[in-house]
């Protein structure tokens, strides 16, 4: 009798979902496959989580890799504690908290917008634990060459804060990508839902004031500023119509960091990982694969 191989289920919200105490806060985050450890961490906005962020990406990854997405502080399931230091930074040390608590001692990294801040916040905080960084449109790391600030994506998003209506998240949501018609209603629906849980939007507002807080930047070093002195190998990846995050701001991180690839998506957004999804799977799975170079030697 000719064995019947079975299709492998794919993971689901219900099936991946996990929320631990750790340290006296609530952490929520997905684990779903096995072997090395791949952290994604997603960006912010209107009703993000890890799994708005990267749900339909989950199961290529965890085919490869024990793979963690966390709800960010302040995002999805996981309380946002008092910030007494740049959000960045407390944003990487709960991660860093979270791996002990996974008994994970280093990772790959996924980065989205603010999760690739965070991303990079924690390999300059502990270099050892971070193996690899892809980041994507990453704020922080880069910096704006041409484009004014705040960009048009940030101005629709501030506006959301400050009066949510879905006309408005509707008008963010059209800026994150190329392709409109993957602005369905039912997307629309869903992150509205999210974002106006009850205590979302007052953490989103919150964690977005932190940025500016004058305290805390008084302490707070940018992480362009320290673009050269990291030696994770880094895979930087970018939309060429980003209109959060413009294109230009690639460039600097690009000439900056010492160990860097940079990976342009023509007729592309700010949502990499949904607008072209195959390509960054694809390219993201070579990257996080392939042998370390092997230092040449001088003649």
């Amino acid at each position: 009798m000719t064995a019947v191989q079975s299709t492998p289920i794919a993971p689901t919200y219900e099936s991946t979902r996990v929320t631990a105490e750790i340290d006296g806060s609530a952490v929520a985050y997905h684990e779903a496959g096995e072997g090395e450890p791949l952290i994604l961490l997603h960006g912010s906005g209107i009703g993000v989580s890890a799994w708005a962020n990267f749900r339909h990406n989950l199961p290529v990854f965890a085919g490869r890799f024990r793979t963690v997405m966390p709800d960010l502080p302040g995002f999805g399931g996981t309380r946002l504690p008092a910030l007494d230091e740049m959000y960045f930074v407390a944003a990487a040390r709960q991660t860093a908290r979270l791996m002990d608590h996974l008994g994970i001692e280093s990772a790959s990294f996924i980065g989205n917008s603010m999760g690739g801040s965070v991303a990079a916040e924690l390999a300059a905080l502990f270099p050892k634990r971070v193996r690899r960084m892809i980041t994507m449109g990453p704020a922080g790391l880069s910096a704006p060459t041409f484009a004014p600030e705040p960009s048009e994506g940030f101005l629709r998003l501030f506006e959301f804060l400050g009066d949510p209506s879905r006309e408005r998240a509707i008008a963010w949501m059209r800026l994150m990508v190329s392709d409109q018609s993957l602005i369905t209603d039912e997307l629309v629906d869903e992150r509205m839902r999210a974002a106006t849980a009850d205590g979302a939007l007052q953490s989103v507002r919150t964690i977005f004031g932190s940025l500016r807080d004058p305290k805390l930047l008084a302490t707070y070093t940018p992480l362009w500023t320290r673009a050269a002195t990291f030696t994770t190998p880094t895979l930087m990846l970018w939309g060429r119509d980003d209109r959060m995050l413009p294109y230009d701001w690639a460039h600097f991180a690009n000439r900056m960091l010492p160990e860097i690839e940079l990976h342009t998506f023509a007729h592309c957004g700010h949502w990499v990982q949904v607008e072209r999804k195959a390509e960054f799977e694809r390219i993201s799975l070579e990257f996080l694969t392939r042998e370390p170079a092997v230092p040449q030697e001088k003649s």
